[in-house]
């Protein structure tokens, strides 16, 4: 019996998904399998395209499991397109001139980015944003350039624009349709994400084309706009849309879509029945090409099980467009009917422009969910999309109402139906999940959790507690109940607190790279109670902290460091300023205004570090903890000493605030905020604890967090003293820092504390447990035995010694550190040098 050949054009996502359906079916043990592909290299994850320019390798990306071809005797031809098919003689011809037969052939050429025909769009310095080759040629001409424009304001186009930001460029998008991500999200939005864009220094212009591309000698020199404006740039990158690669399909006769796209059936098999199409090259019985990778996988299983034989499935006829993303930082969904088409629904928004978060919900009359569009805060999604078609259990306002600011929503995964979709990538239900036990033999098995990512923190709620709640393999306690054993035994070493209550088969041992930061960190806090000496980098505490702490400075992508003075409030004198600018001169340095009111001085050199404090501490400066599970920062806005709308001064309140709490160690690092009124400058509910001036004194606010995972801080207390504030916020950092698990933001531990909110009051401000005088004494122990880590380091010349790159070569600097100008000053040159004028010395 012959052995069938199934060929498989194109190797993308979908492409690859293909191949492990049919391996999961058994397919490739009794088939010939052939896969040609254009690209240079296999299968990779072109939904996280953009993380190449945060550091991930083209390998880090690939798609393919190692061994996976070899395993099943898959024949992957890379970098050899097809070139033509001959249906009646059943075969392919690739463009390397071999020639493959086929008993089943499967297309999945995927689609090619869509450039208007304007003059001047293949002048050098126009790009297209698909591919890691397109990504490398940007990285590489972006080299000599200021200015970048993005054509398009969509998913691609703004993915595009946060590259071209990353690589340096002042970055300008332009965007036909009246707002960005038109598909999408909706006017609100749309909005919301264009003031978040903004702020982050993007130039956005909508409701305006391209109408021609300003060339001088070939090269990009500027834009010419439909609305009559010009915009001077050095590249452009196009991102305005995809078409389906169909051409392979109309050169031999398939059935192609008006508007393009191959027609398929509900088995992805198109015209000639021999023939499949699936991804974003097919056009579905719905009258639709996909562009999303979700309903390109449900095609590719599709037409794995149509070729497998056997039992038909449901077939595909239509997918969710529900998307979740992160652009530019900025968390963007939409799922349902996101822009409430249907008949008679009803919206409900939340919208806050300050912080630049929008949601909105549609429901029917009825209180069906029907959509949503979530902007800047879309925690809720993998939740909210597998409600769509239901009504939920609690209302829709306290659905979109951030936590903090309305009635708790007990609404948790636990309310979804068996049968809700948690993984749209992959198909995974709530019951097929609930049938694995961890996180890791959930994507095994299911796969869920291996796409776009959206879905994981919903599936960690529904799998099963933890049993074992151990610190990790050295100790059997949590980090918590380390700390209160430090505390009690006053026990002030790694090595005696392994031997004499870590895990018997750890003791005597040196740990592992969990417990030793944990415990370097529980000791630091508790250092002036339990009698350890407070600088972190003596006899034992050096081996135990990680790279930043071990060098009192932040390790950059290059090997340089960062210095970061503390600036308390924001407040600094000229002559601070001047000193600030002058060691950044005269050292080279890289300097940037952070988010937290400070200034960052990047490019230092690790043996560069004790010159540079020194010249700072004699100007009154200390560290600023940047590098530490420390106190960051206190924002503050001017005020009442200045501002018409102050009520207290709120500067004056964040420099004693910072200078009271700089040098904590905790499990993770700490920031907070003074506003001096109610219209919140300072951002103060999106910290750790943030204080709100009133007419009567204070509110204090905690648990918030800006960051990856935003969530409002909640009031603890409202009109406060300045002392009852003080003595407030002492309880309620050492109780946190005191219960909290290793590595765990203020806003997760108020979420998983017992009894939230509500038991965080009764212990810190009610005193219910009669800790507060201890957690107190905790705190001023702290604040009296405060030293400043550089100024320790300077005073010391043994503990100067480890400032060098090299330990056999000290006055040696580490030649693959350097720099390349830009914008008149310097960034890392990252390529890869070999050092040979340097054999022999030994690296750090």
């Amino acid at each position: 019996m012959t052995t069938p050949t199934i060929v498989l054009v194109g190797h993308g996502m979908v492409g690859q998904r293909f191949l492990e359906s049919l391996a999961d079916r058994g397919v490739t043990e009794r088939a010939r399998i052939v896969v040609l592909c254009e690209e240079p290299r296999p299968a990779y994850d072109r939904v996280q395209l953009t993380s190449y320019f945060s550091g991930k390798t083209p390998d880090d990306l690939s798609m393919v499991e190692a061994g996976f071809m070899e395993k099943h005797g898959i024949e992957l031809y890379v970098g050899d397109a097809a070139e033509s098919v001959d249906r009646e003689a059943r075969t392919v011809t690739a463009r390397s001139g071999r020639v493959f037969a086929y008993d089943t052939l499967v297309l999945a050429t995927g689609s090619y980015p869509f450039v208007p025909p304007v003059p001047g769009k293949d002048a050098r310095g126009c790009f297209v944003y698909r591919t890691i080759e397109d990504l490398l040629a940007i990285e590489e001409y972006a080299k000599t350039a200021t200015t970048g424009a993005v054509v398009g304001g969509g998913l691609l186009g703004l993915e595009a624009a946060g590259a071209l930001k990353g690589l340096g460029l002042d970055t300008h998008v332009v965007e036909f349709a009246p707002r960005l991500m038109p598909v999408q999200v909706d006017e609100g939005g749309g909005a919301a994400l264009l003031r978040t864009i903004e702020r982050m220094g993007l130039t956005v212009h909508t409701g305006t084309g391209t109408q021609e591309v300003v060339t001088a000698d070939g090269v990009v020199r500027g834009m010419k706009l439909s609305d009559g404006s010009e915009l001077a740039t050095d590249m452009v990158v196009f991102s305005a849309g995809v078409r389906p690669r169909d051409q392979l399909a109309r050169d031999c006769g398939l059935t192609v879509g008006e508007r393009g796209g191959i027609a398929v059936d509900e088995r992805c098999r198109t015209s000639d029945p021999a023939v499949f199409a699936i991804g974003e090259c097919a056009l579905a019985v719905d009258g639709r090409v996909y562009g999303l990778v979700a309903p390109g996988y449900e095609m590719a299983q599709t037409a794995a099980a149509a070729i497998a034989g056997g039992a038909a499935d449901d077939g595909f006829t239509g997918a969710d467009m529900s998307t979740k993303l992160k652009l530019l930082g900025v968390d963007v969904a939409s799922f349902g009917d996101a822009h409430g088409a249907a008949e008679g629904c009803l919206d409900v928004v939340y919208s806050d422009s300050r912080s630049g978060v929008y949601k909105k919900l549609v429901v029917s009359g009825e209180g069906v969910l029907l959509g949503g569009v979530l902007v800047g805060d879309a925690e809720q999604y993998g939740l909210l999309r597998p409600l769509t078609g239901t009504v939920p259990p609690v209302s829709p306002e306290q659905l979109v109402l951030p936590a903090g600011a309305g009635a708790p929503v007990a609404l948790g995964p636990s309310a979804l139906p068996d049968d809700a979709v948690i993984c749209s990538c992959h198909n995974v239900t709530k019951h097929a999940i609930g049938q694995c036990e961890s996180l890791a033999e959930v994507k095994k098995c299911t796969k869920a959790g291996t796409g776009c990512g959206s879905c994981v923190k919903v599936i960690e709620k529904l799998l099963p507690a933890p049993t074992d709640m151990s610190l990790c393999r050295c100790f059997s306690y949590n980090r918590s109940e380390l700390y209160e054993i430090a505390r009690t035994l006053r026990i002030t070493s790694f090595a005696a607190l392994l031997d004499s209550h870590g895990r018997e088969e750890a003791r005597g041992g040196e740990g592992c790279e969990v417990c030793k930061p944990t415990v370097g960190s529980i000791l630091a806090s508790l250092a002036p109670t339990i009698g350890l000496g407070g600088y972190i980098l003596d006899g034992e505490q050096a081996s135990l902290q990680d790279t930043n702490d071990h060098f009192l400075a932040n390790m950059q992508r290059n090997g340089s460091y960062s210095v970061v003075p503390r600036i308390p409030g924001g407040e600094i004198t000229p002559d601070k300023l001047i000193v600030i600018g002058e060691v950044a001169r005269d050292f080279g340095l890289y300097t940037k205004i952070t988010g937290g009111q400070r200034i960052d001085l990047f490019g230092a050199r690790v043996d560069q570090l004790p010159a540079i404090w020194t010249r700072l501490v004699d100007a009154g400066f200390e560290s600023g903890h940047a590098y530490g599970k420390a106190l960051r920062t206190v924002k503050s806005c001017v005020g009442q000493t200045w501002c018409r709308y102050g009520v207290q001064d709120s500067v004056k309140m964040a420099i004693q605030l910072e200078l009271r709490y700089r040098g904590l160690r905790a499990p993770h690092k700490l920031k907070s905020a003074v506003s001096g009124c109610a219209r919140e400058c300072a951002e103060a509910q999106s910290k750790d604890f943030g204080i709100i001036a009133t007419a009567n004194g204070w509110n204090l606010y905690v648990g918030g967090n800006g960051g990856a995972t935003p969530r409002h801080a909640d009031l603890l207390a409202q009109d406060l003293s300045d002392a009852e504030l003080v003595r407030l916020i002492d309880r309620f950092l050492m109780f946190y820092i005191r219960t909290a698990d290793r590595l765990e933001r203020t806003s997760t531990w108020l979420e998983r504390l017992e009894g939230g909110l509500d038991h965080l009051k009764d212990v810190v401000v009610h005193d219910s447990l009669g800790l507060c005088e201890e957690l107190e004494a905790l705190m001023a122990a702290h604040v009296a035995d405060y030293q400043d880590e550089w100024a320790q380091t300077l005073d010391d010349p043994e503990r100067l010694r480890r400032f060098v790159s090299f330990v056999n070569a000290p006055g040696a600097p580490d030649p693959s550190v350097r720099f390349v100008p830009e914008r008149d000053q310097i960034k890392p040159d990252l390529t890869i040098l070999t050092i040979g004028n340097l054999e022999g010395a030994t690296s750090r």
